[in-house]
């Protein structure tokens, strides 16, 4: 029977059949209502943000992208990390591109999730007015690859922004009509069109490329860009330093650089860009804080799926999640990472096997995190190259200045430690990092040296943290108290006091006060405080850890021994050299007994006894025993041990207390030399010696070879050490003294005045540094006859030292002398040989009256005698001076040989001339063979000679002498030194008839002196 077939119709075109019941197949068709052709818009840029008016370019970033992307079929990255600006260089180059080229098509998607692809092709459908975009089951990503890849449509630009998860168009797939396919083959690879994309992920970068040569790394910002991008949001900026260091301070990182301006606006003009800084130094909780607030830019994909902030933590912690997520192994070792500095981060630490990171504590972990037994990972080389591939791909971490050790940003580290803090696993990663490190890093000894510099500034950053857990503590002291020491060692003193003393307080508080441990952390500091110059704090901690030692340890156990022997070190700085001579006897005869003659530990016992016998003045035994520690040292030691190198050097300074400049600048030379080679340009011990050095040539009028060597130090230690360390001030003084040499007398000043306010500021108005820094500027005024302001300051010298140091010690009866010199220029005789004789008896009744000191100031008091008019006491006192420091001295000491110039002066003003002359002949044949004919010693000596020849008639030998010492002295010294401006060749003029010569040169030497000086009284220079 055949089939009955009813039609029907449905309308808009639709047929079909109406049955009641059918066994047989039924076929459909439904025809939608067709969609009415549009007509595709001209060309234009779909850029979702709008374009920044203070846009920093980043040097020739975007034109390298451009002419990349005019390649045909070309497809080009933006790599970096978040937050340092890939996305606003991709819509600056957006529109830079719209501008340029009108005709051709900008795209952009969003590539954080298949989703936010989805979104952004469908929106390119929708600008294109794609035919069936709008069908239900069209293949929207399809349907817009097809129209890109279709010549006919002209040229575009797609920008694939934040593709940073490589599972999304790597793996994520979209199931259409011909089946599923991955993300990444919707990515069209036409000639009329170029593919930008923005990504944290280098690896991802590479493998949508092709190729590293279109791979754009971006970095931090340069400091110029970082300014110009802070100016550009805050205005004119009129603290430019601080502004320096703030953008350094954000790691030159934009997005945090914008955060800061933002918080910073809002709170106007309440906060500064001071005052930011300053709260963002305080503590890394006040960091994190500061670092949290919101920039405001409208410019960043902010949508919940997009993995961006206006925050530059939470920006990073979506890629620690990723990785996580990945490879818990990577997470692990950045966390690791995280704790140490940011440079310098050695890969033999880091990739220690778990089991040896591990301590006692380890089991407190276990209910934090089940990391430990996921597969996170493999422990092989291999292992740890995949997780170093992830982060450094991640841009995470960064490969160092070798192959050996790795670099973080500061603020990754920052945001790393937050991330693992909200986790509860920042006490684990601490732990692992303190425990590593205090493994790794050595005691200070010498041999360990090396490996201490390499691991010291992660020693630095361990100081930040303060475990909670005692047992983590304790071994947290142990490595303070190890990197204190070594801090010691580099005259890094400031920081070896926060380790020494960190390390003691948490060692006496977990072992007692009494443990060995802590006696050694307490030992540290009293040597940290020696150093500093606190000696009375110094003396207290010694004396204690000496009780305890003799008590626990014995009086002849080593420990002990050496802490006699830093005691000793604190009188000896004291000035207190009998007691500290008795107690570094002690320490060398039982060394010697229960160590041997040439164990270190004697050595340094002999080395410093002859310190205290140079201090004395008693240099040939402090010569001998020198002489004997050093060579010893080089046998026992070796040549280029630091032991044996200081030695010398002492040495060195035994010889140039004698006056034996050659033999001292020999050994100087080669302690210099050694020490460059063997310790290091800028290590604390080779800039003492090339200062040594200086000092040296200083004595011998080598002015320009001194300068040059003061000026490298100082300029070494302001960048080594800071501008406000000891050390570095005790450079720019020495540099004044050099200045003062040569008559640079307003240079001096400043840079003394520099010195001298730093000091109170740093050191405290009653440091002994200090003290030495306004006595030197006073002295300065001295020279240049500003007498009170001189004598201001020589009278708050001595009146601080003697209430600090002691009536009776070498720096206050310095300054006592000081101030009777400047009594003696006054004219006050009467005064000045008041404290002369006071000066004298205290160096007598200390030293003895054969001690170097005692006569300086008995040659003074000759002066003094002298300009009274006591002739016959000042040529008394003088002879037994000289007699005294020629058996002392010798015959050819300065010291002597000035004593020997002053006597020949008395002997000229007796007119005793032919003894007066035979004498300063004598002086001047001498001094020209040790110092050369342009010293200023010998211009003294021949001028004193010029005198007496002056007083005899006897007006061309005069004048021959007056003339030599100008024209030396000027092309020596300068115009305006003081041996150059004197009156005592015009004098010589007026008493051979020939006045004119002799008014125009007086005039001459009072005009220059007025430039140099002001109103200062005329005098003939003459040697005192």
């Amino acid at each position: 029977m055949p089939e009955q077939v009813l039609s029907i119709a449905f309308g808009d075109g639709n047929h079909g059949l109406q049955v009641g019941q059918s066994n047989a197949p039924i076929h459909t068709t439904f025809n939608l209502k067709l969609e009415p052709a549009e007509p595709t818009p001209p060309p234009f840029a779909s850029i979702p943000f709008r374009r920044d008016p203070m846009f920093v370019n980043r040097g020739d970033v975007l034109e390298q992208i451009d002419r990349r992307c005019s390649e045909p079929a070309s497809r080009v990255a933006i790599v970096g990390l978040g937050g340092v600006g890939k996305s606003q260089l991709a819509i600056e180059f957006a529109y830079r591109f719209a501008d340029c080229s009108p005709e051709k098509w900008i795209f952009w998607v969003h590539a954080s999730t298949p989703a936010r692809i989805v979104e952004g092709f469908k929106s390119i459908a929708d600008n294109i007015k794609l035919m069936g975009r709008n069908q239900p089951t069209v293949d929207i990503l399809k349907l817009v690859f097809d129209w890109l890849s279709n010549v006919r449509n002209g040229k575009w630009l797609l920008i694939l922004d934040s593709a940073d998860d490589p599972d999304v168009l790597l793996d994520s797939t979209i199931g259409g009509r011909g089946g599923e396919r991955k993300l990444v083959e919707y990515l069209p690879q036409s000639v009329n069109g170029c593919v930008l994309l923005t990504t944290r992920n280098r690896d991802l970068a590479f493998r949508l490329t092709g190729t590293f040569q279109t791979i754009h790394e971006i970095g931090p910002m340069t400091q110029e860009e970082g300014l110009k991008l802070l100016e550009n949001r805050l205005g004119r900026l009129s603290d430019g330093d601080t502004a320096v260091e703030l953008v350094r301070s954000l790691d030159l990182v934009p997005l945090a650089i914008s955060q800061a301006a933002a918080y910073i606006q809002m709170r106007a003009p309440r906060t500064s860009l001071a005052q930011y800084l300053d709260q963002f130094r305080q503590s890394e909780s006040k960091k994190v804080k500061l670092l949290t607030h919101d920039a405001g830019d409208l410019r960043r994909d902010l949508r919940k799926d997009g993995g961006a902030s206006n925050t530059i933590l939470t920006t990073w912690q979506v890629s620690f999640d990723h990785i996580r997520s990945k490879r818990q192994s990577a997470a692990d070792l950045l966390s690791l990472m995280s704790f140490f500095d940011r440079q310098g981060i050695p890969e033999s630490l880091v990739a220690l096997p778990k089991d040896s990171r591990n301590t006692a504590q380890s089991n407190r972990h276990n209910d934090i995190s089940d990391s430990d037994t996921q597969d996170s990972g493999d422990k092989t080389e291999s292992g740890l190259e995949d997780d170093i591939a992830i982060l450094r791909n991640y841009c995470l971490i960064m490969q160092g200045e070798d192959t050996n050790t790795f670099e973080m940003h500061g603020l990754v580290q920052l945001s790393t430690r937050r991330w693992l803090k909200a986790q509860g696993l920042q006490e684990k990663f601490l732990e692992q990092y303190i425990v590593i490190m205090a493994r790794a890093f050595p005691n200070g000894d010498y041999e360990n040296w090396k490996v201490c510099r390499a691991l010291f500034a992660h020693v630095e950053a361990a100081a930040e943290y303060w475990p909670k857990d005692e047992h983590l503590r304790k071994t947290w002291a142990d490595l303070l108290h190890n990197g204190g020491w070594y801090a010691l060692l580099q005259g890094r003193y400031a920081t070896a006091e926060l380790m020494s003393s960190q390390a003691m307080r948490n060692r006496e508080e977990i072992m007692g006060k009494d443990h060995e441990g802590t006696l050694a952390s307490t030992s540290n500091l009293g040597s940290t405080y020696w150093n500093q110059g606190r000696w009375e704090e110094a003396e207290k901690l010694q004396v204690e850890v000496i009780e305890t030692r003799k008590l626990r340890l014995g009086e002849d156990h080593p420990d002990t021994l050496q802490s006699i022997s830093n005691l000793a070190s604190t009188y000896w700085s004291q000035g207190r050299w009998e007691e500290a001579e008795k107690l570094q006897v002690e320490v060398m005869e039982t060394r010697k007994l229960r160590l041997g003659e040439d164990h270190p530990d004697t050595l340094q016992s002999i080395n410093n006894l002859a310190l205290i016998y140079r201090s004395q003045g008693r240099w040939e035994e402090a010569e001998k025993l020198q002489i004997e520690v050093t060579e010893t040292s080089k046998v026992k030691l070796g040549e280029d041990h630091p032991d044996t190198l200081q030695n010398m050097s002492n040495l060195a300074l035994i010889h140039w207390s004698q006056g034996r400049w050659e033999e001292a600048e020999k050994l100087q030379i080669e302690v210099m030399e050694t020490s460059k080679v063997k310790l290091g340009a800028d290590h604390p011990d080779t800039l003492s010696s090339i200062g040594n050095l200086g000092s040296t040539y200083w004595n011998q009028g080598r002015w320009e070879e001194a300068e040059k060597l003061q000026v490298e130090v100082m300029e070494t230690r302001k960048l080594r050490l800071g501008e406000d360390h000891p050390s570095t001030l005790m450079s720019i003084g020495n540099l004044a003294s050099v200045y003062q040499g040569q008559g640079r007398w307003e240079e001096a000043e400043k840079l003394q005045i520099e010195v001298m306010e730093t000091s109170k500021v740093k050191l405290g108005a009653d440091h002994p540094d200090t003290l030495t820094s306004i006595g030197n500027l006073a002295f300065t005024y001295w020279n240049q006859g500003r007498w009170e302001e001189a004598e201001k300051l020589q009278i708050e010298v001595m009146e601080t030292s003697k209430v600090k140091l002691g009536a009776d010690h070498p720096d206050t009866l310095t300054s006592i002398g000081n101030l009777a010199l400047t009594h003696f220029s006054q004219g006050h005789w009467g005064e000045a040989e008041r404290l002369q004789l006071q000066v004298t008896e205290a160096y007598m009744a200390q030293h003895g009256a054969d001690h170097p000191d005692t006569l300086k100031t008995m040659s003074n008091l000759v002066m003094t005698y002298w300009r009274q008019g006591r002739l016959e006491e000042a040529k008394n006192l003088q002879i037994q001076v000289m007699e005294t420091q020629k058996v002392e001295l010798g015959t050819s000491h300065p010291d002597t040989l000035t004593s020997i110039d002053n006597l020949a002066s008395i002997y000229s003003n007796q007119g005793k001339w032919k003894r007066a002359e035979r004498l300063q002949v004598g002086v001047i044949k001498t001094r020209k063979a040790k110092l050369g004919s342009s010293h200023p010693d010998i211009l003294t000596s021949m001028h004193n000679l010029a005198v007496t020849y002056g007083r005899q008639g006897r007006w061309d030998e005069a004048e021959r002498l007056q003339t030599d010492v100008m024209e030396t002295g000027k092309a020596k010294l300068g115009g305006s030194h003081m041996a150059t401006i004197t009156n005592s060749l015009a004098w010589t003029y007026w008493k051979q008839g020939r006045w004119e010569e002799s008014m125009e040169l007086y005039r001459e030497v009072m005009e220059t002196r007025k430039g140099k000086f002001g109103s200062w009284p005329v005098r003939s220079y003459a040697g005192v």
